[in-house]
């Protein structure tokens, strides 16, 4: 990797901190209360090593497989979540290495989290719910929402609902998917005090490269950035 490249690096992930913070801001939210997490699947290990000397703190990955092998790498030098779709098969060996997993999208997955908390521990998840209705996109209906719910209440604290995520379209104009985004804060606001006994469904993963400042201003307290970092002009 060139110095060029790892600049590029370095520069853009300030820059996208930067507006996050500007977008909270406009938002009305305090410094700090949505984090950005870069999308590792875009980066080989040379861009890794980069990222760590950023200080970027937060990969998230979408194969289990690949989560394996950087972390066999990096370890702990970054916080580490799973945000692709998760196969029930992989969960083994998905749930000991991450912190939170994004991408929980049926009843028969949290079940199968549940027999893979780690002992005396739990699995911290966030549920994925499709706003936008695109038969393309992976998560359940907003109806379906209070069904993974009450799943992993079931689980006895094993599972642990932290909040939800949501893919929105791809658009150039990122005002075109507001709507997402405010609908997915809406959801979780209807929700948050008559779960709040069992989970306090604070965290709201959404927005990406094209949109994320959007996504924070609607409330994102996780914002996911894919191969924008790489660019020589930047996001």
């Amino acid at each position: 990797m060139t110095a060029r490249t790892s600049a590029a690096i370095r520069d853009n992930l300030a820059r996208v901190r930067e507006e996050v913070e500007a977008a909270l801001e406009r938002g009305g939210r305090g410094p700090g209360e949505a984090r950005v997490l870069v999308a590792s699947k875009y980066y080989d290990v040379d861009q890794i090593s980069a990222l760590a000397e950023t200080g970027a703190d937060l990969l998230g990955e979408n194969r289990a497989d690949d989560l394996v092998r950087k972390q066999e790498i990096f370890g702990d030098r970054f916080e580490w979540h799973f945000i692709g779709h998760l196969q029930s098969r992989k969960a083994k060996t998905v749930v000991p290495r991450v912190s939170l997993i994004h991408s929980v999208d049926s009843i028969k997955l949290v079940e199968e989290l549940a027999k893979r908390a780690p002992e005396g521990g739990t699995v911290e998840i966030l549920v994925q719910v499709n706003v936008s209705g695109e038969e393309s996109k992976y998560g359940v209906a907003e109806g379906e929402v209070e069904a993974l719910l009450e799943a992993a209440a079931q689980t006895g604290g094993l599972v642990l609902a932290r909040g939800f995520m949501t893919l929105a379209p791809l658009v150039e104009d990122p005002e075109d998917v507001r709507y997402v985004f405010a609908k997915l804060r809406a959801i979780r606001d209807s929700l948050r005090q008559s779960w709040s006994p069992h989970f306090d469904l604070s965290e709201l993963s959404m927005g990406m490269s094209g949109d994320f400042a959007v996504a924070v201003e609607e409330g994102a307290t996780l914002v996911r950035i894919g191969r924008v970092l790489l660019e020589e002009d930047g996001p």
